[in-house]
């Protein structure tokens, strides 16, 4: 009785895997190289956020080499989150779906990934898409602790066909927290100012239509005002998704990434770590 059962568990698992879609959608915040004296104390502070430059080309060389589907933010709407989905291409399907996200766009985040990825397009022939919730004010400016990048140094990412360019508010402001006017301003004032930085290189008109809520607050009245500009919005709740379980395409879930987060934690969540 004991063996059916435990087989039984076993099957129900397997036509699990097997039949619903997951999608980790990794969020990472600054990246720092560890061989760089100047990312590393008393040059700069390190933060809890931080994830290694190193630990982050290893991770993406492996999901390189298992021919995972690098998605931008407007792939993962249209094939997997809007009503009238559209069909996955023929050389998607057999491809697992990914997202990588950054959030804040630090100017050491944009030199560590960009470097990144132009190896891996030099080695591997293949281009790599990830996503980036910028604070538009903040651009080209120096922080309390870290610069970030501008609008330029996005361009270039942009123009190499890695970055896709989407909002995280424009001041990085708690949104539940904010009056109508200033929550508006919020919103609609990083989308103007992200479109007007990327103008000339969105000729899909993609960019800066998704939002990540700064802090991951989001309450109903923010869904409410978001959805007149943004066709998603993402948090963090450390869950992955699955896209025919999720009710409210304004609350994608992300998987927090940080100094603690292993490289085999990393791998077992991208290739379905709920087992």
């Amino acid at each position: 009785m004991s063996i059916a059962f435990f087989f039984g568990i076993l099957l129900t698992l397997a036509i699990y895997k097997t039949t619903v879609i997951e999608i980790p959608v990794f969020g990472f915040h600054d990246i720092v190289d560890l061989e760089n004296s100047q990312e590393q104390p008393p040059n700069r502070p390190l933060a809890n956020e931080d994830f290694s430059k190193q630990d982050l080309a290893t991770f993406i060389e492996y999901l390189v080499k298992k021919n995972y589907w690098f998605l931008s933010s407007q792939e993962l709407y249209d094939y997997f989150l809007r009503e009238d989905k559209l069909p996955l291409p023929k050389e998607r399907k057999k491809k697992k779906p990914v997202l990588l996200s950054f959030d804040d766009g630090y100017q050491s985040a944009h030199n560590n990934i960009l470097a990144i990825l132009e190896d891996i397009e030099k080695r591997y022939n293949k281009k790599i898409k990830i996503v980036w919730f910028i604070n538009p004010a903040f651009m080209g400016k120096d922080g309390s602790q870290l610069a970030h990048a501008s609008c330029q140094e996005l361009r270039v990412g942009v123009e190499k066909g890695y970055y896709d360019i989407q909002s995280h508010g424009l001041h990085h402001e708690n949104l539940i927290l904010l009056d109508p006017k200033k929550l508006e301003i919020e919103l609609a004032e990083s989308q103007k100012q992200l479109k007007d930085c990327t103008e000339t290189l969105d000729s899909s008109q993609n960019f800066a239509t998704h939002i990540a809520y700064p802090f991951g607050a989001v309450n109903p009245q923010v869904e409410k005002e978001t959805a007149k500009y943004y066709l998603s919005g993402y948090l963090y709740n450390s869950r992955i998704l699955r896209p025919s379980r999720l009710k409210n395409r304004y609350l994608i879930p992300r998987l927090t990434v940080n100094k603690k987060t292993t490289l085999a934690k990393l791998k077992l969540l991208a290739a379905g770590g709920w087992l």
